[in-house]
């Protein structure tokens, strides 16, 4: 066996000696060795046992294994994202409407039932006081008769009339005091009582008085206010009061609706 230390010294020997060296630079090979297992091939060898399933199987399993050496298998390259405007992201993906006819079976699940808010009830209405049923009646009937109120007077006293302007337009006042109670009440629907009916509709003017107050005192008893003893003798004396005075200035008759208030009403 030739070591590389041989080969080298020979070839410096042949540069040395130049072309008419001999030629010794030919290196035999060796003698090619069988290896052991090509030595026990060509050895007689005894005949092997026919092979069983098992076997058989463990030989196909060892066949189609890979070597040892193989290099492993690649995974696939990642999927490349198309950055062109308006192309898809993910064109791998099947588009939209591959997917529509498809219907995803899920498990149903049990609806629970929503829960029932709790509410509070709602509170009653606030009662309306004595003053803020006073103040919505009173503007119920200045609407309802078309009237305004050129002043609220302080005293429990008051006057109506109406003023007619060129072009036909027809305004109705009154003053009267604010209703607060049944007596300033009943003194404002006086006043209204005068419009609703109508001037010079009832002659004398004592029976227009009349009228008035009976208005007044009908509108109290449909709005469920209470009518006191005040009202009424507020009432006598007003009546009493026009019937005197038309006896002052000459009135010939009496209507039988004033005959109860011409002499004095006791309780005064």
């Amino acid at each position: 066996m030739h070591t590389l230390w041989d080969v080298l010294g020979r070839v410096g020997d042949w540069l040395r000696q130049g072309p008419n060296a001999p030629d010794r630079l030919k290196i035999t090979p060796p003698a090619r060795v069988k290896p052991a297992r090509a030595q026990a091939d060509a050895a007689p060898t005894k005949p092997r046992p026919p092979a069983t399933r098992r076997a058989r199987a463990a030989s196909d399993a060892d066949d189609r294994a890979p070597g040892l050496f193989e290099p492993p298998p690649t995974a696939p390259p990642p999927p490349t994202i198309n950055t062109t405007p308006g192309a898809r992201l993910w064109p791998d993906r099947p588009p939209p409407h591959a997917t529509q006819g498809l219907v995803e079976r899920t498990r149903p699940t049990a609806r629970r039932p929503a829960p029932q808010e709790s509410r509070a009830p709602a509170p009653p209405p606030a009662r309306e006081s004595a003053e803020e049923r006073y103040e919505r009646i009173a503007r119920d009937m200045l609407a309802r008769h078309n009237v305004r109120v050129r002043k609220w007077r302080t005293s429990m006293s008051g006057v109506a009339w109406y003023v007619t302007y060129r072009d036909g337009t027809r305004v109705n006042l009154i003053e009267s005091p604010r209703p607060k109670g049944p007596l300033s009440m009943a003194v404002f629907l006086h006043e209204i009582g005068h419009h609703a009916i109508g001037f010079n509709t009832y002659k004398p003017r004592c029976l227009e008085e009349y009228h008035a107050w009976r208005f007044a005192l009908e509108q109290m008893e449909a709005h469920g206010l209470n009518i006191t003893e005040g009202v009424r003798r507020r009432v006598r004396r007003s009546l009493h009061y026009a019937v005197a005075k038309a006896a002052r200035r000459g009135i010939k008759s009496i209507p039988p609706e004033l005959h109860p208030y011409v002499e004095r009403p006791k309780p005064w």
